[in-house]
């Protein structure tokens, strides 16, 4: 997944009073403006109200409306955040459209973009068995989802001086898999995805990451013949975290790269710049003289 090696950036320090993962109390987010996909539950529903804890106005996107609907009213009783919940298929490009200009309208432009929302293979078998339409919904939601999304959201934030677009990854998009393909090749082209907003966006002042939230006890998970029997889970919070400080602007120095929940540690990323395509997917040469190397 990566070569090369993180060093120390020379001028961040290590933060202030640390929780979980390393996240910052203190950290304030008033003034941001937050689209989550995905964000009537499970993760999505987890960043929303982590994001508004800290003070951001959250746009919750799902296709579900009275779920969505609930969820976000939930958030706001809980955190005394501004929330709106706009209902769409983030694989319409019409309704995202729509849905984003609801979204600026009420709100103000999209600072920060959580492209959460995604299937997964429904039955667990290898490529050449799975239902074509299935497995083709499955890469859908993982590519074209984020692609319209950021395609609606990312001229705007443009216009307003630049935004952060985090793309929740996983694991299995940086390497294969037997039965879960199309989550796989659709995690994977999402780190593309991710890689491509940094590198046309960053003289935008946009800036784009791959976040990995782990393995969180959602009923996603707990679906999948992987997990079966897992008793050890990744806690939402440390994943909270990693987007609290995204959204803070804390890890610009690690934009267009791959972060994973209750693994890296906040206060390390922090202070720490990475060198050359470190958590980048690349092609690892075979030796010196790989003529592709």
């Amino acid at each position: 997944m990566a070569d090369g090696g993180p060093r120390p950036h020379p001028s961040r320090a290590q933060g202030g009073p640390l929780d979980g993962a390393g996240a910052d109390r203190d950290t304030e987010l008033s003034g941001t403006v937050a689209l989550v996909t995905g964000a009537s539950a499970g993760i999505g529903r987890y960043l929303a109200q982590g994001l508004a804890e800290r003070g951001a106005t959250v746009a919750g996107m799902a296709r579900s409306a009275d779920r969505l609907r609930a969820a976000m009213d939930e958030v706001a009783a809980a955190t005394g955040a501004r929330t709106l919940a706009v209902a769409a298929d983030v694989t319409d490009p019409d309704a995202v459209q729509d849905a984003v200009a609801q979204v600026t309208g009420e709100l103000g432009p999209v600072t920060l973009l959580v492209n959460n929302a995604g299937l997964i293979d429904a039955a667990e078998v290898p490529l050449w068995e799975a239902d074509p339409d299935q497995w083709w919904q499955v890469v859908e939601s993982q590519v074209r989802g984020p692609f319209l999304l950021s395609r609606a959201v990312v001229p705007g934030m443009i216009a307003a001086g630049g935004g952060r677009v985090i793309g929740l990854a996983s694991g299995l998009g940086t390497r294969g898999s037997d039965v879960y393909s199309a989550y796989s090749a659709g995690k994977t082209a999402q780190m593309r995805i991710t890689e491509g907003i940094d590198l046309a966006g960053a003289a935008h002042g946009v800036r784009a990451f791959d976040l990995a939230p782990g393995v969180i006890d959602t009923a996603m998970t707990r679906a999948m013949a992987m997990h079966a029997g897992r008793t050890e889970w990744t806690r939402p919070e440390d994943v909270v975290a990693l987007a609290v400080a995204i959204a803070a602007g804390e890890l610009d120095q690690w934009s267009g790269r791959f972060f994973r929940a209750g693994a890296d540690d906040l206060g390390v990323l922090r202070a720490t710049t990475p060198e050359g395509t470190a958590r980048q997917l690349r092609l690892r040469p075979y030796g010196a003289d790989d003529p592709i190397g």
